[in-house]
């Protein structure tokens, strides 16, 4: 109730707000108590219109005022009024006072000439609370006291009458037939808004210049004649449609923000719980580490007790040496004072003899004790030296993922068909495990592709090694390499690296040569033999006997390769190459076989063999060939 009576209490009169205005800061003040504190701030003999603003009362908001209107240009509060009007009269009807407001203190307390105007009702007497029963309707036109409930209302009349005086006001006949008769309704809902300047006119239509309701009169000779107009059913639509609008939205809005609100609430939830979690586990890693160097520091600490008690026995057994020898030492020396001081020359040499052979004797025992004494206190053998330890606790965090590793190349080594990768990384320490990827290098624009394709690669988990080679490649590729290093935290991976295989050299296949051909240096040389005719016979061997042949190893599929050769006196040759499908038991070329290739073709001079010319003097001929295909030669 009393935040009701305060929100409906003008802040300078302390009563009901009259006539109110909305101010710009969205609080409300009677129009005559705006219009008191512009005249308060009048000098003498000057017109309220001179006051261009003032401050709300309430928070000292400035409020402009229009120099052509004044208070007329500020909005009225229309709702404000019209539960001051109901509140006012559900009162009236109820029988019951309407107490003052407690009175304040302060420059704002309401004056005297005030005093007598209503102030607010009860809660229960001006309106419902939810669950409760709402009040009932009285006739309005009994003339009985009180008034009986009832029971219709006439939304033509905009009466509402109890069952009696509704039978003797509204026959069932004309003109009263053609009136609606509704469930009984409060005059404040029946009756539409009055204008606020024109007391005895309803509002029909809205000044969209002043945004405000307004009346017919207003229009026609009030000072909106001239300002733009709306139906009110057309001004309804609108701002039906943009509020339903607006409040779909907020309703939208707040189910996300309800949505949202409880994923953070979960989330907070397990915040907590990870956050604990997280807590439980750093007690028992770091009690874990404190029994670690606790177990360390014991083993340590009984090897230096072990070393302390090695070192005082070896001492205390050097102690009772030292000792004895100097007693032994010490009878003897008083000994040999004694017969120093002996003057009878017999007698010196009858005991100095004996006497000086055990002086001696001492002296070399003494000698060698000596140097068997080690005056050394220090475990230098103990160095105790934690410095690497003492980096590693002081650093001691969350485990991140290790920095990517880098491909050393000028480590790297390869064969034809191996490729050694060597690679470094800043964080050996915390890497669990490497990962090399590798592909077929096609050119710079499959990097991406191959970098966004896991399909494409070659695969290689789990190297514990900062290197690793790679086996069964093609000869003469060129592969792409990208190491990983992982650990429980992530992985971070190299740039990417180009390494190429060697090409396979050209070898030839002894097992495939004429048997009047013979194949040497590695099989690198073939020269013909007319004595080696022995051979085992082979599918793929050449049988032809007009011309000879012989297959090589690996396929030719690209580059250009050459070929030279010594002749000596033959009437004919032909060299040449062809592709391997060429046949094996005819004439190469006879048919002009695909791929076949003569060289030369000159007449000789005599027949006679190559091992007749001196090595410095046969004749050579050449024979290339540019490849293109992947098909090998022959």
């Amino acid at each position: 109730m009393e935040t009701l009576e305060s929100e409906l209490t003008c802040p300078i009169c302390l009563e009901l707000f009259e006539d109110p205005l909305l101010l710009p800061c969205a609080h409300s003040l009677c129009f005559g108590c705006a219009h008191r504190i512009l005249i308060s701030h009048c000098a003498t003999n000057e017109p309220v219109q001179s006051i261009g603003a003032f401050q709300c009362p309430t928070c000292r908001y400035v409020i402009s005022l229009s120099p052509e209107r004044g208070l007329e240009g500020l909005k009225r509060n229309v709702t404000l009024q019209n539960i001051i009007d109901r509140v006012q009269r559900a009162s009236s009807s109820a029988g019951l006072p309407l107490p003052l407001p407690a009175p304040l203190s302060g420059p704002n307390s309401p004056s005297e000439e005030g005093s007598n105007r209503l102030a607010l009702v009860p809660v229960s007497a001006a309106m419902s609370s939810p669950g409760t029963p709402p009040e009932p309707i009285q006739c309005q036109f009994c003339e009985q006291d009180p008034p009986q409930d009832a029971v219709k209302t006439c939304v033509t009349c905009e009466v509402s009458y109890c069952e009696e005086c509704l039978r003797a006001t509204h026959p069932n006949k004309k003109p009263f037939t053609g009136h609606r008769l509704i469930e009984p309704m409060p005059d404040s809902h029946l009756r539409g808004l009055q204008c606020l300047e024109h007391d005895e006119e309803k509002v029909n239509m809205y000044c969209v210049t002043d945004d405000q309701l307004i009346c017919s009169l207003c229009k026609l000779v009030g000072r909106h004649r001239d300002h733009q107009v709306a139906a009110l059913s057309d001004r309804y639509e609108k701002l039906k449609q943009a509020l339903d609008s607006n409040l779909t939205n907020l309703i939208k809005r707040n189910n996300e923000l309800e949505s949202l609100m409880g994923k953070l609430i979960q989330t907070c939830q397990h915040v907590e719980v990870n956050a604990s979690r997280q807590e439980g586990k750093l007690v028992e890693e770091c009690d874990l580490l404190i029994e670690i160097i606790q177990q360390r520091r014991q083993i340590i600490g009984s090897k230096i007790k072990e070393g302390k008690t090695q070192r005082l026995r070896k001492l205390a057994q050097q102690i009772t040496n030292c000792k004895q020898c100097i007693e032994r030492s010490s009878a003897l020396i008083t000994q040999a004072d004694q017969t120093l001081k002996e003057t009878d020359h017999a007698r010196f040499l009858q005991t100095a003899k004996s006497i000086n052979e055990r002086v001696s004797m001492a002296t070399a025992s003494t000698q060698v004790l000596i140097p068997e004494i080690h005056l050394t206190d220090t475990f230098d053998t103990f160095a105790l030296d934690f410095a690497r330890e003492k980096k590693l606790l002081e650093n001691l965090d969350y485990l991140t993922a290790p920095s990517a590793p880098n491909i050393r190349e000028e480590l790297c080594t390869a064969s034809y068909d191996t490729i050694a990768v060597h690679w470094t990384s800043d964080d050996e320490f915390t890497v669990v495990s490497y990962e090399l990827q590798y592909a077929i290098f096609t050119g710079q624009s499959n990097i991406a592709s191959l970098c966004n394709s896991l399909e494409s690669w070659m695969i290689v988990p789990n190297i514990k090694q900062n290197h690793y080679t790679v086996h069964g490649l093609q000869s003469g590729t060129k592969y792409i390499f990208v190491v990983k290093a992982i650990n429980q935290a992530g992985s971070r991976s190299s740039e990417p690296g180009t390494l190429k295989t060697n090409s396979q050299p050209f070898k030839l296949d002894p097992k495939s040569a004429h048997k009047k051909l013979k194949v040497s240096h590695d099989n690198l040389t073939v020269e013909r033999d007319e004595t080696t005719s022995k051979k085992g016979h082979s599918q793929e061997r050449f049988t032809s006997q007009s011309s000879y042949g012989v297959v090589g190893n690996v396929y030719i599929d690209s580059g250009r390769h050459y070929w030279e050769a010594l002749i000596g006196g033959s009437t004919w040759y032909a060299v040449g190459i062809a592709y391997k499908s060429a046949p094996k038991h005819e004439w190469i070329g006879k048919n002009s076989a695909p791929g076949f290739s003569a060289a030369a073709t000159t007449p000789g001079s005599s027949a006679t063999t190559a091992k007749s010319w001196p090595s410095s003097r046969l004749p050579t001929c050449g024979a290339s060939a540019s490849c293109w295909t992947t098909t090998p030669a022959t």
